[in-house]
């Protein structure tokens, strides 16, 4: 006579208290920083190297509410330096980080724009962001941001990044205050045909911009 499985032997997936998870996730951040943190809105403009890494880093930290733009997809040469998987090889690059940062922190807000950022449509992308992420690869997106960015926004920081391709040269990466602007990398090293962003640098320099996100809303409560 076939036995048959007794329900009860049968293991049921655990359910998740996301009260306790919340609190366990947030237990190691710093407690005078933390509630600055889950109040702020931060944007960032370009989902690649820098975007994908500073996403993380801000979720990582806590940062409430991230608004990123970029009209891209994700490709196999994206990978790396990106935050990105194999599996989202041709989603929307927009689409995946929502979901890979979900899976990291789902306790901030994540709004994403599948669009080209133009100086047209940066007050309506972003007019909720305390502070500006410059996260494009191209200089003359970088100069469009910033400068449409500072005419509207004059009193908000953007913390924009310059020279960060090739690997090596620690000591030449720095960051940069012009008054409101913000620049971070070695401001020299630029891609070409044989010296290509590397994950290493892009973090190092995504990293920079993420931290001074951080001490930047720090100083703007207290």
């Amino acid at each position: 006579m076939k036995k048959t499985e007794r329900k009860d032997n049968v293991k049921k997936p655990p359910k998740i208290n996301l009260d306790r998870l919340e609190k366990e996730f947030f237990s190691r951040h710093d407690p005078e920083l933390l509630p600055i943190l889950r109040k702020a809105v931060v944007g960032i403009a370009g989902a690649g190297g820098l975007g994908s890494n500073v996403a993380v880093s801000l979720a990582r930290a806590g940062v409430g509410k991230l608004i990123i733009a970029d009209m891209d997809r994700v490709c196999p040469s994206n990978l790396n330096r990106q935050y990105y998987f194999l599996d989202q090889i041709g989603k929307v690059k927009v689409y995946a980080l929502r979901e890979n940062l979900l899976r990291i922190n789902p306790f901030s807000t994540y709004q994403v724009h599948h669009v080209r950022v133009t100086p047209e449509n940066i007050k309506e992308l972003f007019s909720e962001a305390e502070i500006m992420v410059e996260a494009f690869d191209l200089a003359e997106e970088k100069s469009m941001l910033i400068n449409t960015w500072l005419s509207l926004f004059p009193e908000r920081p953007i913390v924009a990044a310059s020279g960060l391709s090739g690997f090596g040269k620690n000591n030449k990466i720095r960051t940069r205050k012009l008054g409101q602007l913000y620049l971070c990398g070695d401001e020299e090293s630029e891609p070409t045909d044989r010296v290509s962003p590397m994950a290493p640098r892009v973090a190092i320099v995504a990293n920079l911009q993420a931290n001074l996100v951080l001490e930047l809303l720090y100083k703007k409560k207290c």
